[in-house]
């Protein structure tokens, strides 16, 4: 006999909603992260009562009510809307793209004018678009592309607009109304208390391990355990057989200010090429907070290299045919169930991080415990 059911390799959210699961099923399971705290990368941390989102913001938005109800059994969610700010040089631009976004840009009133100036700008491109630069213009036309897209994109992605594949822009949200709520989602909120509370109640009753590299022990950890939940990177499980697949990282450079308003709201994008960082966090305003001081974040995004945090998979053709031979290798394991951002090398929101968990505890178990 074993000594757990479960070995969960991964403290975050999707390893968290298993070890819940799972432990209702009368399950016990073995709980490791390689980070010293629990929580991945929504981990949050309280400095000068302030709840800090340590690997960026975090935004809960989703339009399933089966998975808004079941958050909402680990935390209560206040009534935080998503509406950032972009700054281009000097000039501040609501977001998403709405009218708000153009009467500003434009000094107009009407949707009509609004659509027309689009329509004319987006007639530059013909035919099929050959790159970003392309399909960004062909969706929200030349202005809009150069302040607002362009120097924000180029960041991201640490290449020129013209060198990226289209497909990584296949839409770009433009609302002909006074809207400047970022998500179309009918829930969205942030957990009064952080993160990192949510998970903690989801590990109750798990025996959870810190600063335990999974691979220093592999075959010691395997042995304690029936099967493995392995959220880690799929190619790193496979000891990088068929070569690294790429990420994105993101770097962070916070700090606490003595004023009680930096910015004045939650989130400021910086979409200009010449600013380093791509955007500004302040992180009391996702909880509405009126502490004496503020704490900020600037992200600069980064190549990935072997040991930084990976956070964005470059999902291009090369990455994702060398993805599907990693896959073709996970589906042969027999007692390890891939999954999460990393297991399964694919970009989740929240909320599908949940779905995709519950729908794996459903092939184990068959159902999903009731509240």
């Amino acid at each position: 006999m074993k000594k757990y059911d479960y070995l969960i390799v991964g403290a975050g959210l999707y390893g968290a909603v298993f070890a819940y699961e799972a432990m209702k099923n009368g399950k016990t399971c073995l709980v490791i992260d390689k980070r010293s705290h629990i929580a991945g990368n929504i981990y949050t941390e309280n400095r000068s009562g302030i709840n800090v989102h340590v690997y960026g913001a975090h935004i809960f938005h989703t339009s399933d009510k089966d998975v808004w109800n079941y958050v909402g059994r680990f935390a209560e969610f206040n009534r935080y809307t998503n509406s950032p700010v972009a700054r281009y040089k000097d000039e501040l631009y609501n977001m998403p793209f709405n009218m708000n976004t153009f009467s500003k840009m434009w000094n107009i009133v009407t949707p009509d004018e609004a659509k027309a100036i689009i329509d004319k700008q987006k007639a530059e491109i013909k035919g099929e678009p050959k790159n970003l630069e392309e399909q960004a213009i062909s969706l929200v036309g030349r202005d809009i592309y150069e302040k607002l897209v362009k120097g924000y994109t180029e960041k991201q992605w640490g290449r020129d607009c013209t060198e990226l594949p289209s497909f990584i822009i296949k839409r770009l949200p433009v609302r002909f109304t006074y809207d400047n709520n970022y998500f179309n989602d009918k829930y969205q909120g942030i957990p009064i208390g952080g993160y990192t509370a949510i998970i903690e109640k989801m590990l109750e009753g798990a025996e959870v391990r810190l600063d335990t590299d999974y691979f220093a022990d592999k075959e010691g950890l395997d042995a304690l355990a029936e099967k493995i939940v392995y959220t880690g990177a799929v190619d790193a499980y496979f000891d990088f057989c068929y070569g690294n697949l790429e990420y994105r990282s993101v770097r962070f450079e916070t700090e606490e200010l003595d004023t009680p308003n930096y910015q004045g709201n939650a989130v400021v994008n910086y979409t200009d090429r010449e600013t380093p960082f791509t955007r500004i966090i302040e992180h009391k305003f996702f909880e509405f907070g009126t502490q004496p001081t503020t704490i900020i974040s600037r992200e600069y995004s980064a190549e990935w290299k072997p040991g930084d945090e990976p956070y964005y998979p470059v999902n291009d053709e090369k990455n994702g045919a060398l993805y599907q031979k990693y896959k073709a290798l996970a589906d042969k394991e027999e007692n390890v169930i891939f999954g999460g951002r990393l297991g399964e090398y694919k970009y989740y929101d929240m909320d599908k991080v949940i779905i995709a968990a519950l729908e794996t505890v459903k092939k184990e178990f068959g159902k999903v415990s009731e509240a």
